[in-house]
């Protein structure tokens, strides 16, 4: 079965004409686009965090297969869920499913062929027009995850690296995530400052114990773990962070907003 959008026209444009105009303003004016081995972005409503999402996009060069993982926000499927069906469309076009990849990580990890998780998860499909406009011919492996702790967390990542190795030059791994949800605008700043501290280390169980610690709501900090122990097994040295934002530069409501991230793993 192929994936249909479940957010179009909601999250971002339904009208493929009208998205791609969107997304070429918002990737406009962006530094070079360079190899990377991960990436880290937000996955709200592009009217609040399309900019730094797409200008994180912008600068990756975006190789010929792509793991994606995200938070489960709807509580279907299964706890660690590997996308068993086919193409995911996206208004104006489709991904293909990589399937070779698929295979050998299925066989190196705990996860499990499931499309439940996947059918109204937002997360990853708010990434799909995105990664279409900067490669169309991209292959895919969506996952969506469940609670983790650091250690389960560390063996995931470990099972994605030993699958992706011999792919490593063209592959990329994704980490769809918001930070602080909530919360004053100064309080997200500051806790999410102690998230990005650890990512930008490439400290992944780092990152793990200071969003619990804390109690940051990072919704993805369990895909964005497991991406961070694979990049760096994969040969990952440095990470930076593009961009940084929240909601109330949007909606102009300061005293709730979401936190908005988007960094580069290479």
């Amino acid at each position: 079965m192929r994936r249909s959008p479940a957010v179009a026209g909601r999250f971002y444009p339904g009208d493929p004409a009208a998205l791609r105009a969107e997304l070429d303003a918002r990737m406009r004016g962006a530094a070079p686009a360079i190899a990377v081995r991960c990436v880290v972005v937000p996955h709200a409503g592009y009217v609040y965090s399309g900019s730094v999402a797409a200008q994180t996009w912008a600068r990756v060069q975006v190789p010929a297969r792509v793991v994606l993982l995200c938070p489960n926000h709807t509580g279907m499927g299964v706890r660690g869920s590997l996308w068993g069906g086919d193409a995911w469309r996206y208004p104006g076009g489709e991904l293909a499913i990589d399937t070779e990849l698929r295979t050998a990580i299925l066989a190196c990890t705990d996860l499990e062929l499931d499309v439940d998780a996947h059918l109204r998860e937002h997360a990853i499909e708010v990434q799909i027009p995105m990664l279409a406009a900067r490669r169309s011919d991209a292959r895919i492996v969506p996952i969506v995850l469940g609670r983790m702790d650091a250690a389960a967390c560390r063996r995931l990542g470990e099972g994605l690296r030993r699958a992706i190795e011999p792919f490593a030059a063209e592959t990329l791994v994704v980490a769809s995530t918001d930070m602080s949800h909530y919360v004053p605008a100064d309080r997200a700043e500051v806790l999410d400052a102690k998230a990005i501290a650890r990512i930008l280390a490439l400290d992944p169980e780092g990152l793990h114990a200071v969003v619990e610690a804390e109690r940051i709501s990072m919704c993805g900090y369990v895909p964005t773990t497991v991406a961070l122990v694979c990049a760096i097994g994969l040969g990952a040295r440095e990470a930076e962070l593009v961009r940084y934002g929240n909601s109330g530069e949007t909606s102009g409501d300061f005293d709730r907003v979401v936190g908005y991230a988007g960094m580069l793993v290479h």
